[in-house]
């Protein structure tokens, strides 16, 4: 483990025994040291913020309520990850099997108090603006990752996005190393191919 690794760890290890003792403000500081990185994850599984917010409230709050249990084998980070990312999992699939019942067109008309109007598309024409273009570009990123299963969008999102070693998302996904590699290559490419389907060569 690196140095600065280490110094995280030890600080963190501390926190944990200071919540284990009942303190609230070393829980807070374990709060406010993660849960920007928290929502990062859940929001880049789940594509949706108020869900995302509401995953990372309910991750602490479970930690909260079991950090008793925590035998500290594993870093308090790849526990609290672990969580957040079987939360993901569980909300995106109560959102998509939401979605299924009630899927709508986007070309039904909306019905107003007095009468019904069609919904106009969405203009296709790319904006002259360079924030808006790199929005678009984020956004079509987004839609691809979106787009995988679930076990290769959690291994690209660990791995290339928040930057986790290969060791990490195996403890924090119970799986051999060899398979977050082959997942992981599995995942980049069905990407490369979405990204270029939408934006062309890349």
């Amino acid at each position: 483990m690196r140095e600065k690794e280490k110094s995280k760890a030890d600080e963190d290890a501390e926190l944990v025994s200071l919540c284990k003792q009942g303190s609230i403000d070393a829980f807070e500081v374990l709060v406010k040291k993660y849960q920007k990185r928290m929502f990062n994850i859940a929001y880049r599984m789940i594509s949706n913020y108020e869900d995302a917010c509401e995953v990372v409230q309910d991750a602490f709050v479970s930690v909260y309520k079991s950090i008793h249990t925590f035998k500290e084998k594993a870093r308090f980070s790849t526990w609290l990850y672990t969580i957040v990312m079987n939360l993901s999992k569980n909300r995106l699939k109560q959102l998509q099997f939401k979605s299924y019942r009630e899927e709508l067109s986007i070309d039904d008309p909306v019905y107003t108090d007095d009468s019904m109007m069609k919904v106009e598309p969405v203009s296709g024409e790319p904006s002259m603006l360079e924030k808006l273009e790199r929005e678009d570009i984020q956004q079509k990123i987004q839609r691809c990752i979106n787009s995988l299963d679930s076990e290769y969008k959690e291994v690209i999102i660990l791995r290339d996005i928040q930057g986790f070693s290969y060791d990490e998302i195996r403890d924090m996904l119970k799986i051999q190393e060899g398979t977050v590699k082959s997942r992981l290559f599995r995942a980049r490419s069905t990407l490369k191919d979405c990204l270029k389907r939408l934006m062309g060569d890349l």
